[in-house]
């Protein structure tokens, strides 16, 4: 029973200094360096303004900020619109069936994504899988430049996050209580007015993890944009990038971060408001 109890404290301890040495502590350096200056001699000057968060106000800085939230908003979107059906297609699916749907669905994540981002090209580069197929088909006469575009981009992040909005979407549907459709329907709803009622508020937990699983990673995925957009579509991502890589003024990179993190906070507290209210509902 001793051993018992100190192996507890042993795995205890260690994940905790785990934790506290690999991500508190950095996040906390990142946040404190958020407020530095930089310099020619030294990437952080000790000190503490607001001018970083400033900087990222003006409008270049602010530019790359939106078109990073418009993008990673329409590949949610996108993401949400067609995993929705899937989700509630795979949740009334028998068993065995549905056990090779999600295993599908599960295969991408046995793959590094950044693999499965090159191997995009391969699909729509001017010779790729895509032109040939449509070029053989007759549907063209030559190939289209699919490559280094924003749809390119957004089909890329679509492609790589669509499994984190289904397998949401799918616990959600698949709790979901039959009995509250078949009373909607018995009081008069129709289909789609029982949907946008009854589906949509009890799933709504699903539908925030869903899109917060899709929308911040979104705007992180620089790799996604370097390789498939050429870097033309500036995500936050790659501007953090660059910040800390190659202009080296890292206080503006920390402040970029930072802002990052407060969004991922400010999407966590929706999906705790969201999971409280239909706890309250349902009590």
């Amino acid at each position: 029973m001793k051993n018992d109890g100190f192996f507890k404290l042993a795995v205890i301890v260690g994940a905790i200094s785990w934790m506290a040495i690999f991500a508190f502590v950095p996040n906390v350096l990142v946040f404190l360096a958020s407020f530095s200056s930089t310099s020619s001699a030294n990437f952080i000057e000790p000190g503490f303004s607001f001018g970083n968060y400033a900087r990222l106000m003006d409008a270049t800085h602010l530019d790359i900020l939106l078109s990073s939230l418009r993008l990673s908003g329409l590949v949610t979107v996108i993401c949400l619109v067609t995993a929705y059906p899937f989700a509630a297609v795979l949740a009334r699916t028998p068993k065995p069936l549905r056990n090779t749907l999600l295993l599908l669905v599960v295969i991408p994540f046995w793959t590094n994504s950044l693999v499965r981002t090159y191997a995009m090209t391969a699909m729509l580069n001017s010779s790729g899988i895509v032109n040939n197929v449509l070029l053989t088909l007759g549907i063209i006469d030559s190939p289209l430049a699919m490559m280094y575009t924003p749809g390119a981009v957004v089909l890329g992040l679509v492609y790589t996050l669509l499994p984190f909005m289904i397998l949401p979407l799918y616990a959600a549907l698949e709790r979901l209580d039959r009995r509250y459709l078949e009373a909607a329907r018995d009081l008069g709803a129709s289909p789609w007015r029982a949907f946008w009622k009854v589906v949509v508020p009890l799933t709504m937990p699903g539908i925030v993890s869903g899109c917060m699983l899709v929308f911040l990673p979104g705007i992180g995925m620089f790799y996604v944009s370097d390789v498939l957009g050429g870097a033309k579509a500036m995500l936050l991502g790659n501007f953090i990038r660059d910040q800390f890589l190659t202009t080296r003024d890292w206080p503006l990179g920390a402040a970029a971060s930072v802002t990052l993190t407060v969004l991922m906070g400010v999407m966590l507290l929706l999906y705790w408001k969201s999971a409280a209210r239909l706890g309250r509902k349902e009590a």
